[in-house]
């Protein structure tokens, strides 16, 4: 048994897991307390006080659910002229943002789509924001960063050391390639690069084609280096200079909106915060020899 073999291993291990529940409820009375004070605009979901709905793309993009319900809800709403797509991202899941991409794509041949870069909108978050029908970062914003990695860990040395080893019954050569548990084979190696090649290429054609590019210039470009708001003006990967309050006067002025300006956010769901938490925690939370497990797979 692990437990009679490594006590004091195993007592740290249920220890931690102790902690991490009693972080994970401490959290949760903290932003629910938080959230009933809260009456703010957030409460506005398809209110017939706005008319440019603004879809936040905040932190790491680990999940598009959520992001694309908000889309399609401004998109379905005849009020909503225009769509903000605020973005302070540094990047995150390939699968994610390509949904949240494909999403706006979808949305702009309908109604005006603008992003409004933040702080950071770079790697997954460019992505997204290359979907859109013009982009406004700021002077300062980290954006770029346009390419994919693929991180590894190796933990056969520790495992050697705790008494760990691997028995693996496979159906094929590669089933178990990047197990943590031994070393990466220069055929493997080989595979993971071509994965992360064509990823690469998927990322680039697709930022291309949105921003209206060529290929080669977008290649150029995307060799993973991250650039300003100013810098990415002269290059083209942006359109203008500006804060939040520009991208919405922007998108009324390429909606034709005669009206007030009035951006109007999404009902705030009070429980996803707790959902989105606790599953990144549990996804993180898995020692399985399976390649998906042990690597990430981030536009980056």
């Amino acid at each position: 048994m692990f437990s009679r073999r490594h006590p004091f291993l195993f007592f740290l291990i249920i220890i931690c897991g102790c902690m991490t529940l009693a972080f994970i409820g401490f959290v949760s009375l903290i932003y629910l307390s938080s959230k009933m004070m809260d009456t703010g605009f957030s409460e506005s979901l398809g209110s017939r006080k706005g008319n440019i709905g603004v879809v936040e793309v905040l932190g790491p993009i680990l999940s598009s659910k959520k992001i694309i319900e908000n889309i399609k809800n401004f998109r379905e709403d005849d009020d909503i002229k225009a769509i903000i797509v605020r973005i302070d991202s540094p990047g995150g899941g390939i699968g994610p943002s390509q949904e949240i991409y494909r999403e706006l794509i979808k949305t702009r041949s309908e109604k005006i789509v603008v992003a409004s870069m933040g702080s950071v909108a770079a790697s997954g978050g460019y992505y997204v924001a290359a979907a859109t029908q013009g982009i406004v970062a700021n002077p300062g914003t980290i954006t770029g960063s346009i390419g994919v990695i693929m991180e590894y860990a190796n933990l056969m040395e520790i495992a050697k050391k705790i008494g760990i080893s691997s028995v693996v019954i496979k159906s094929g050569e590669f089933k178990d390639m990047g197990s943590p548990l031994r070393e990466l084979k220069e055929n493997e190696k080989k595979i993971f690069q071509d994965l992360v090649d064509e990823l690469h290429l998927q990322f680039v054609s697709d930022a291309a084609r949105a921003r209206n590019m060529k290929i080669d210039t977008m290649t150029s470009l995307a060799d993973g280096r991250v650039y300003t708001g100013q810098k990415a003006l002269k290059l083209k990967l942006v359109d203008r200079l500006g804060n939040m309050g520009d991208a919405v006067q922007w998108a009324g002025e390429l909606a034709h909106i005669k009206a007030k300006l009035v951006p109007v956010y999404p009902r705030e769901d009070k429980m996803m915060f707790i959902r989105e938490l606790i599953d990144t925690l549990f996804k993180n939370i898995n020692i399985s020899g399976a390649v998906s497990d042990n690597f990430r797979y981030v536009v980056k």
